[in-house]
């Protein structure tokens, strides 16, 4: 295959992150010393950036919130960053939140990402998680009951929008048998 191919293939995903995982994959690369060749040779003539060792994006204009997300996996976002966007919080938060499996604070650039450690019963459960590109977000009613769930006194400003039955519906994954 000609140097064209690998540099289209990036450029026509629609992901904006990729470790080297999933380039191998993309070029269907199965030798490492060819496969990291390739990276440097496209990280020194700048067709890709490097964000933090082992992660690559086609240009400084990637998705934060898919970094993070392949950053630590599992995890989600949520908390304070959903929380203001969705208008509960009126607070503005530089930091991104996220629930995974560890708690973790990272500064990547001039961006600072918070992980929140959550129980992986409620981790990986599904319920009020949207789908979005390359990553997954919390519901405003998630959010909502991640914060309640990690934090003793967390104030909320606005909840006059929050749908209650999704709240009760959801309510169930954080006392569930097996996260007591």
């Amino acid at each position: 295959m000609d140097r064209d191919f690998y540099i289209y293939s990036i450029l026509n995903s629609k992901s904006t992150v990729f470790t080297p995982t999933d380039l191998a994959l993309l070029w269907r690369e199965s030798d490492r010393k060819n496969l990291y060749e390739r990276l440097r040779y496209y990280k020194n003539s700048g067709k890709l950036i490097q964000i933090k060792k082992g992660f690559y994006a086609k240009n400084s204009d990637y998705n934060r919130f898919e970094f993070a997300t392949k950053l630590f996996k599992p995890a989600y976002l949520s908390l304070n960053t959903v929380l203001a966007m969705e208008g509960v919080i009126f607070q503005y938060y530089e930091t991104f939140y996220f629930c995974s499996y560890l708690s973790r604070e990272i500064k990547v650039g001039e961006r600072n990402y918070k992980f929140k450690k959550i129980q992986k019963e409620i981790l990986l459960n599904p319920k009020g998680l949207i789908e979005k590109d390359f990553y997954f977000q919390a519901s405003k009613e998630r959010a909502f009951l991640d914060a309640i769930y990690l934090y003793k006194d967390y104030y909320f400003d606005n909840t006059h929008g929050m749908d209650w039955d999704k709240c009760f519906d959801l309510v169930e994954i954080y006392f569930s048998k097996s996260t007591k």
